[in-house]
């Protein structure tokens, strides 16, 4: 069985874990990270040196780590086709949009959550909080546009290609409430989260 280091309130933890319960893998998760510390140790650091979560370990002590590479790791070992698109182009376009979570969406929308979820209200950065609300909603309309086009982000089925996204899409929703509309992106919205493995996943978490 493999093992999954990381705490389930990780976005990055959390990608992994939406994987494997879309290819259905047996798997243990272990708590590591955050309130429950330990990823700084030296038995942690000899798995994943940067110390942060998640790591993938497998039964022969194979480690890998990086969230979006764990993904597609395991969707080619395990044949799923369920995420990994047939074709190469369909391949590299949904890694293009996990590569763009990484540059684009997901460093636009973390001022927001740290601000508003992991800092003190007197504490504060309410600039910064504005900025990043306007950042994640300019990349979120660029998402619009794509999704105008096709249903899913790497074409017209899902795949991991929509799984980065879709957990910055949950926080970008529950954090930006006066977001403009977004008719595409809804539709693809409700859509992902309609899906077993995210509801389990990232709709049954609360943001910490």
């Amino acid at each position: 069985m493999i093992k999954i280091w990381g705490r389930n309130t990780s976005s990055n933890v959390q990608k992994v874990m939406w994987a494997i319960s879309e290819i259905g893998l047996p798997h243990e998760r272990i708590d590591i990270g955050g309130a429950f510390g330990k990823n700084n140790e030296a038995e942690y650091l000899a798995k994943n040196p940067n110390g942060l979560v998640p790591t993938l370990e497998e039964e022969d002590g194979f480690l890998l780590w990086e969230s979006n590479t764990i993904v597609r790791y395991l969707a080619a070992k395990h044949k799923a086709s369920v995420l990994e698109p047939a074709d190469l182009r369909g391949r590299a376009l949904a890694s293009k949009w996990m590569d763009w979570q990484l540059s684009v969406c997901g460093p636009a929308i973390t001022p927001v959550f740290w601000n508003l979820i992991r800092t003190p209200p007197e504490k504060r950065d309410h600039a910064a909080i504005e900025q990043g609300k306007k950042k994640t909603t300019a990349a979120m309309s660029m998402m619009d546009e794509q999704l105008g086009k096709t249903a899913y982000l790497a074409g017209d089925a899902f795949s991991y290609g929509d799984i980065p996204v879709g957990i910055m899409a949950y926080r970008y929703r529950q954090l930006v409430p006066d977001r403009p509309p977004l008719r595409n992106f809804e539709r693809w919205y409700a859509a992902i989260s309609s899906r077993p493995a995210f509801k389990e996943q990232v709709g049954s978490v609360p943001l910490s």
